[in-house]
This record gives structure tokens, sequence and C-alpha cells, in this order.
């Protein structure tokens, strides 16, 4: 089985950067990509961006490009979402989650995290 626990949400002023963590537990995670989505209030969940294995390759919504960095985390056996430049549309509940193959907008992951708020203010 896999678990996984986000961390690192919070409140953020527009302009601002957060960083957020994704520790994985389980015997299978470290076979699989990893990545994130978000859910907004009133809207469906959107893909945000994921990576690889050994992060060699690196995926991110239109959205968000050149504004959140995607990572490994060894030290929490998981991943980490960098996000720059915040702004009120990046409000959301961000989750963490892992499958066999690099997900996208359309292919989902199998392993979901509880997920995490992130708030900025404009």
């Amino acid at each position: 089985q896999v678990q996984l626990v986000e961390s690192g949400g919070g409140l953020v002023q527009a302009g601002g950067s957060l960083r957020l963590s994704c520790a994985a537990s389980g015997r299978t995670f470290s076979r699989y990509p990893m990545g994130w989505f978000r859910q907004a209030p009133g809207k469906e969940r959107e893909f945000v961006s994921a990576i690889s294995l050994n992060g060699v390759i690196t995926t991110y919504a239109d959205s968000v490009k050149g504004r959140f960095t995607i990572s490994r985390d060894n030290a929490k056996n998981g991943v980490s979402l960098q996000m720059n430049s915040l702004n009120a549309e990046d409000t959301a509940v961000y989750y963490c989650a892992t499958g066999p193959l690099l997900m996208t907008s359309t292919h989902l992951g199998e392993y979901w995290g509880q997920g995490t708020q992130v708030t900025v203010s404009s």
C-alpha cells in the first residue's frame, strides 16, 4: 500500500511563494512517478505538475508553467512543489498523487493524499 501526506500549505499574499511537500510511504511508491493536482472551490480538480521516477522528466500545466517547479524530495521520500509568483487563481486544495504512469491532465494517479490548502490573498 502507498500513503501520501501533503504539507506546506498556508496563506500567502499575491506574488509570494510557498513550497509544498509530499511524503510517501509504502513499499511501491519509489517505483512510480509523482505529481500534483489541485481543486479550487466550485471547480473541477485539475492537473498541476508531474515528475518521473528520478526527476528526469517534468511536466506542467500551462497555468503554472514558469512559476512552479516540481522536484523529487528524497529526504521525505516524495516530491516537492515550489510555487512562486502566486496569484489568487492558485488558491485551491493541492493534492499529491502517484501511479504507474506519468500523470497528465488525462492520466490521473491511482494513489492520493488528503490535500493541503493553499490560499493566496490579493
